[in-house]
């Protein structure tokens, strides 16, 4: 029997360590969206503490089922009044550390969702 790797439609984060994330084979240092329809852009963030409402409002064109965040090298957790625009519109949001946020966010466009991954580094 002839096995194959599964077809992923989507852009992927295809490696991740100290300080960088590549998406389909391109090394970002910086924190960066992934978006399983368009692929990768920079986030104009600078850390945590600095988010606010408008970080978050921007994925809304975007239409994502679910937003994996990244909140760095430890997993914390934003005040819910950030994440409310989100909310409105019934769309989930699921914090984790960020090397746990880029697998889930692979295996979520390996089953075809639309989802956005929002990644601090």
């Amino acid at each position: 029997m002839k096995l194959q790797p599964d077809s992923i439609s989507g852009p992927t984060v295809s490696g991740y360590g100290e300080g960088w994330i590549a998406v389909n084979g391109e090394k970002f240092s910086n924190n960066l969206v992934v978006n399983s329809a368009s692929g990768a852009s920079l986030w104009s963030c600078t850390n945590f503490d600095s988010l606010q409402t408008e970080h978050f409002e921007q994925f809304l064109t975007l239409a994502p089922e679910l937003v994996v965040f990244g909140s760095g090298q430890r997993i914390r957790f934003l005040h819910p009044k950030i994440l409310a625009s989100l909310y409105a519109r019934r769309i989930g949001v699921e914090t984790m550390d960020t090397h746990a946020a880029c697998r889930t966010y692979n295996f979520l466009v390996g089953e075809g969702r639309r989802v956005v991954a929002a990644l601090l580094l």
